[in-house]
């Protein structure tokens, strides 16, 4: 009796100490992502939206300029920065299942800076904690387990700083003020229905082919060179289709979105979602 008295003490204490390391280690990892959106929303307040400029306007090729008379029915709003909330199904890298994932994301509106962080379960009463941040064109990205044990941590290289500048173009049109002419992006026309669309800064750059519909909206963006789905992390992804325009602040914001790998001619979706949440920034 006296030993089992004994092993249920430890077994209370073990508990008791893991729950504490746990309680510590997620209020770290969440100051953390705290740090990165606030470092985000000071860059983003530094950096106006472009000055309305007709004749570069009317210089950008045709489908642009009616994606723009579509986005902004009453002329581009004043933003600085946008946050808002996601929920969906997640594929982890390599991996073939999805899992629901809610995720919340902080993105400067007319400069090339951003925080991701998302949660999703793997086993009941166990979750990873991701979270990536681009910010001065140098990336960070981490996941952990329990918001404790950590399973990836990758550093800026040019690579992945390259990946994360693509990101921000990716996620553009939930801050279509990013798209303006005067602005980090440049257009260049493809076709009727397709423009390309490249941003550049501190050395880097990044393109993604826009297909855009009839009535004006941004369908979905293509990475024109296949990506690489060997890596422990999806980056930005190769492709993304939008849907569910609604109008917010004055600009119409798609709410649906699927978020895919791309190689070979094929594509494979690991972020399948929609907003439930956006709100705008102003200065």
């Amino acid at each position: 009796m006296r030993l089992l008295k004994i092993t249920f003490a430890l077994s209370l204490s073990v508990t008791a100490l893991a729950t504490t390391v746990i309680a510590y280690s997620t209020w770290r990892t969440e100051a953390d992502i705290k740090a990165h959106r606030k470092n985000v929303i000071s860059l983003a307040q530094k950096v106006q939206v472009p000055v309305w400029d007709e004749a570069a306007f009317s210089e950008l090729p045709q489908v642009v300029q009616r994606y723009f008379q579509f986005t902004f029915p009453n002329g581009p709003a004043n933003i600085s920065h946008v946050s808002m909330k996601m929920e969906g199904q997640f594929r982890r890298p390599q991996m073939e299942s999805f899992a629901p994932t809610t995720a919340e994301q902080v993105a400067a509106a007319n400069t090339p800076a951003l925080a991701f962080s998302a949660t999703t379960p793997i086993i009941p009463g166990v979750w990873a904690r991701a979270y990536d941040a681009y910010a001065n064109a140098k990336m960070e990205m981490k996941a952990k387990i329990l918001s404790t044990l950590t399973v990836v941590d990758e550093e800026e290289t040019p690579e992945l700083n390259t990946t994360s500048l693509r990101r921000w173009l990716l996620e553009s049109p939930l801050y279509p003020t990013a798209l303006l002419p005067g602005g980090p992006v440049t257009w260049e026309a493809i076709d009727n229905s397709r423009a390309r669309a490249t941003v550049a800064m501190s050395g880097y750059s990044a393109s993604l082919v826009a297909t855009f519909r009839e009535d004006g909206s941004l369908e979905r963006f293509d990475a024109e060179e296949d990506g690489d789905l060997t890596t422990s992390y999806h980056g930005s992804g190769e492709h993304v289709y939008r849907s569910e325009y609604k109008e917010v602040s004055g600009m119409m914001i798609p709410h649906k979105f699927t978020i895919a790998r791309a190689a070979k001619g094929k594509l494979m979706p690991f972020w399948d979602g929609y907003l439930t949440n956006i709100t705008f920034g102003s200065f």
